[in-house]
């Protein structure tokens, strides 16, 4: 039976550089980087909704169908974007143990994300399969790579890690947007809520949980749940090492 050749897809093609033609495009020598770069600074601009091929091609001095000869569509973009806009994975300090490694990952895709928060409205069509998204996965993969969990158990805990970083961001950037600074939703809170009903709520309110000005809430909140994840990765990673007899 003859071998069937593996025909990769447009975007991953483009990424990998498998036909081996540098970012040259066909013609007058725009680059696949600049085409990137010019869309990661409209998305930053006007957010993943005010990207369309026809005012990348304005901003590139290109007309719309001149464009598709560089990407054949904006399915293809976007995945080409949702690759970009991650960028590179952070330095995992040399030497460094699991959890130290892991807490510099999270960290930097965190800020990765932050940067360009419009990534989160990205619809993922597909697996992340550029190389910066298998940089990411190779540090946080080799973050791991001294623990005695097999290599299944360790690709989960590095997706599982992405996933509450992920979720984290949106949330932070979302929060951001829905809410009206000018608004002190604790005192208004202090005003409806029934001590009686919600004992523990009342209870946090009065003893000023949430009035810490000084406290920077996005990273502590990020940092706290951070350390409960990894507490528990820990004890879990321990299943490993100290098998029950």
């Amino acid at each position: 039976m003859a071998h069937e050749e593996q025909v990769l897809p447009p975007a991953m093609k483009l990424m990998w550089d498998a036909d081996g033609a540098g970012t040259r495009g066909p013609k007058r020598g725009l680059s696949l980087d600049q085409i990137l770069d010019a869309a990661i600074e409209i998305a930053d601009a006007d957010g993943y909704a005010g990207l369309s091929m026809g005012k990348l091609a304005k901003k590139l001095g290109f007309t719309t169908m001149s464009l598709y000869r560089y990407v054949d569509s904006k399915e293809t973009l976007v995945e080409l974007l949702s690759d970009r806009a991650i960028g590179d994975p952070p330095v995992i300090p040399t030497g460094a143990d699991w959890r130290t490694g892991l807490e510099a990952w999270a960290w930097g895709e965190f800020h990765a994300i932050r940067r360009h928060d419009w990534w989160l409205d990205i619809p993922l069509t597909s697996p992340p399969v550029g190389p910066n998204n298998m940089g990411w996965l190779e540090a946080g993969m080799t973050a791991l790579s001294g623990i005695a969990a097999p290599e299944p158990v360790r690709l989960q805990l590095v997706v599982n890690l992405s996933l509450y970083v992920i979720g984290r961001t949106r949330f932070l950037r979302d929060q951001v947007k829905n809410v009206e600074s000018d608004i002190d939703y604790t005192t208004a809170l202090s005003l409806v809520l029934d001590p009686a009903r919600f004992p523990a709520v009342a209870s946090a309110i009065a003893h000023r949980a949430f009035d810490d000005d000084e406290i920077n809430w996005e990273e502590a909140d990020f940092t706290f749940a951070l350390d409960r994840l990894l507490d528990g990765y820990a004890q879990y990673i321990a299943t490993f090492e100290n098998p029950e007899p």
